[in-house]
């Protein structure tokens, strides 16, 4: 892949050219597809897709270029794990994991951690889960973790885990800040630390790796957390200003995208080549008023996806922060995708007939969309409260994780000057 020589302050990565990227992914894409099965048997990336997938360095998509990554703006991050997700629902969701944390980590940790994670010759990749499932005890320099969590998407491909936490008080109660509020770090350590687990027998996305993992009083040093929840950015402030879920739903969405696509190929090639007999799809209105509808309502939500992330890009290019509106259409663009992919997979299993029975593309792609639905960024809360704050009922509040929270910036004005009228008059 040619390189070019980046610009200085640009907002996004010029060092990549893009379409040598996607044209790179089309070259690899039919050797991942070929070990498809090989893969779901193995309940990961086989060590020959997982090397064909390493080569387009995805795991530093996001990344800043002044610490070696690609920078690329969201609709090309996209547009590549949706081309990927193409040739291998899995291969799509692992570049996505390694996409989305790796971002988080180079934008919300400390210089000193991120010169070291990121240092020239490394090539770190980032797994784990955001729920705090583990406990850090504070102690000289650190803390000290310990716990379980679940669903590690290509943990065993990355070299430091991402992992939520609570922090302990000192009487192994969650440690709570000032309004009460439990204090949940993400704490990073090194793969090699933690205990693998096995707990990954599913139905769909099998080749994903997504294993239970522990940690036994691990080592975490002060600058290799930040509070997950309200992390504040110190790189690229404006872009990731989109906070630790924004991000992941951007990887979400273009996964579902792909999905969708593939199903919906998949689905009519098989119909076309069913004509000429009794009852078949080629030759069958229903079949084709159906596929229309839900290729309808794919291109819709695809379209509505993309709108709202290149509002998001002419804001970053304009120096400004995401707006809770903006957060608000991420999460019903992404809930929308996923759901045009359910109806897709609905009628594709049904219209497939034997086909979507039996091991293949069709049952592989169906199977991959039933368990990317059940992610908690597609949990029915989160778009009430985004249909919540669109209509207007919760417009002062700001998307705090997954929840609409009450603006505590803006109840902290208020309370200065209820308490110091004159003061404020005078601001």
């Amino acid at each position: 892949m040619s390189r070019a020589t980046p610009t200085e302050n640009a907002v996004w990565g010029t060092a990549v050219d893009h379409n040598d990227l996607l044209n790179h992914i089309h070259q690899i894409g039919p050797g991942i597809e070929a070990n498809a099965e090989k893969d779901e048997l193995a309940g990961e990336l086989t060590s020959e897709s997982f090397t064909l997938l390493s080569q387009l360095g995805l795991s530093h998509a996001i990344v800043p270029e002044s610490l070696g990554g690609l920078q690329l703006s969201p609709t090309k991050v996209m547009a590549l794990i949706e081309a990927i997700t193409w040739y291998s629902g899995a291969a799509g969701w692992v570049s996505m994991v390694h996409a989305s944390i790796g971002g988080m980590t180079a934008a919300f940790l400390p210089d000193s951690a991120v010169k070291r994670l990121f240092a020239p010759g490394t090539n770190n990749r980032f797994s784990g889960q955001g729920a705090p499932l583990g406990m850090l005890r504070k102690v000289e320099g650190g803390y000290r973790m310990t716990g379980k969590w679940s669903y590690g998407s290509g943990f065993s491909h990355a070299t430091y885990s991402h992992s939520a936490a609570f922090v302990d008080d000192g009487t192994g109660k969650p440690l709570t800040d000032e309004s009460g509020a439990a204090v949940v770090l993400c704490a990073h350590a090194p793969v090699s630390e933690h205990k693998q687990l096995s707990g990954w027998d599913v139905l769909g996305l099998k080749a994903t790796g997504s294993i239970d993992y522990a940690a036994e009083d691990i080592f975490v040093p002060d600058d290799m957390v930040f509070p997950i929840q309200t992390a504040t950015p110190l790189r690229q402030k404006a872009f990731f200003s989109l906070g630790v879920i924004g991000i992941a739903a951007m990887g979400h969405t273009a996964w579902a995208m792909g999905a969708a696509r593939r199903l919906l190929h998949e689905i009519a090639t098989l119909a076309c080549a069913r004509t000429g007999r009794p009852g078949a799809q080629g030759d069958s209105e229903k079949f084709w008023f159906e596929y229309g509808r839900a290729e309808a309502r794919v291109r819709a939500a695809r379209a509505l996806a993309l709108e709202t992330w290149r509002e998001i890009e002419a804001s970053v290019e304009a120096g400004q922060r995401i707006s809770t509106r903006q957060l608000t259409l991420v999460h019903l663009a992404k809930s929308e995708v996923h759901e045009a992919a359910e109806v897709t997979a609905q009628f594709a299993y049904r219209a497939g007939g034997g086909a979507s029975l039996r091991n293949g593309t069709i049952q592989r792609c169906v199977r991959d969309i039933m368990v990317a639905l059940n992610h908690i960024t597609n949990s029915p809360m989160v778009t009430t409260a985004a249909g919540r704050e669109l209509g207007n009922q919760w417009s002062d509040r700001v998307w705090r994780y997954y929840d609409l929270v009450e603006n505590a910036a803006k109840n902290s004005e208020a309370n200065t000057a209820a308490t110091h009228p004159q003061t404020c008059k005078e601001q």
